[in-house]
């Protein structure tokens, strides 16, 4: 790449040569102060060697569409992503195209392939693994990505957003450990995301803190979805010493855990208490309504938006690791364990 090259070379590939993030190389072009003398130094140089000139942001042309990617839709979680995703793009005047690749690869390859013969202003991909080969060729199509909540650790120059999953699993917790729980089943989330593995944390340090052993029975696999919350349930309902309440780390979880518990003829939460995560908009009409951890999935898919739009038009972000503040909400699926369990005595 020669300086004869200066009309199409990108930020991308600067940042590349440069050795730094994109997000370095817009702030340098911005004439910001955050930049290290030496990393500013070496970033001016190159674009001076290959001519760059920044187009100003009223020429700039957009493709007026933005990639949504999921693995699965079936899910009111997916819903509230997309809710965000589009109010920001309404009012930027951009649509979505929301596609589902039901981690496939064949289905991801054709993805792709229908990207190439279109435009769009950037990608965003939920609970994800964006691998090197598909980021490398987003790259080369010149195509910005956002993930929210990563399967893996992205490369630095990807942005992610995120919740405060572990101090979620942390505060659903200590909410049952604070109304007298002791003995407290967990249904995890799928364990290669990592939300799932920092909400199983949190609710390990919240035993811990509270001097209370981690009981890895008490510690069931699931995958976000009602059917695996119905089987980790029971499951925990089926053991001799079964947990006085439980810790699902989904809505739709919880919502399982609820019919496991049903079908024993026992009560929430007059027999077992119930914490959910997400506080997906059915949490509040539940039977009881659940007492839950609330993400600002709304919020996360605009940033996301929001994020990936900026860098469409060749701007800086303020952090490429946003992660949005989560809060228990207490409802009525959670109270004191019975009278006569061994939590009680």
């Amino acid at each position: 790449m020669g300086a004869d090259d200066g009309r199409r070379v990108t930020i991308t590939a600067i940042a590349r040569e440069a050795g730094v993030s994109v997000p370095t190389v817009s702030r340098v072009l911005n004439g910001r102060s955050d930049v290290a003398p030496d990393t500013r130094e070496r970033v001016e140089e190159l674009l001076r060697h290959h001519g760059y000139r920044r187009r100003s942001s009223r020429s700039v042309r957009r493709a007026g569409l933005v990639d949504l990617v999921f693995n699965d839709l079936d899910s009111p979680w997916a819903v509230e992503i997309i809710r965000g995703v589009e109010d920001v793009g309404h009012g930027a005047g951009v649509g979505t195209v929301v596609s589902a690749i039901h981690r496939q690869p064949t289905a991801a390859r054709q993805w792709l392939q229908n990207l190439r013969t279109r435009a769009t202003d950037g990608v965003i991909f939920v609970t994800s693994h964006l691998s090197p080969p598909l980021h490398a060729q987003l790259r080369r199509l010149n195509v910005p990505v956002v993930v929210v909540d990563p399967a893996g650790v992205p490369a630095m120059d990807v942005p992610t957003i995120g919740a405060t999953n572990w101090s979620g699993g942390l505060a659903a917790t200590e909410h049952l450990l604070s109304i007298g729980h002791r003995r407290i089943g967990f249904v995890a989330g799928p364990t290669h995301l990592l939300c799932s593995r920092a909400r199983l944390d949190g609710y390990r340090a919240g035993l811990e803190a509270a001097g209370i052993p981690v009981d890895d029975e008490l510690v069931c696999p699931g995958d976000f979805y009602h059917a695996s919350g119905f089987a980790a349930g029971t499951a925990l309902l089926d053991l001799a010493d079964p947990p006085t309440g439980i810790f699902a780390a989904s809505d739709q979880m919880a919502f399982g855990v609820y019919e496991a518990i049903r079908r024993r003829g026992l009560r929430v939460p007059d027999d077992v208490s119930v914490v959910g995560f997400d506080d997906l908009p059915e949490a509040r009409w539940a039977s009881p309504p659940l007492t839950t951890v609330r993400q600002p999935l709304v919020e996360m898919g605009r940033l996301a938006a929001r994020t990936v739009l900026r860098l469409s038009q060749g701007e800086g972000i303020d952090s490429p690791r946003v992660e949005l503040a989560t809060e228990l909400v207490v409802r009525d699926s959670t109270a004191a364990p019975p009278a006569g369990s061994r939590a009680s005595s």
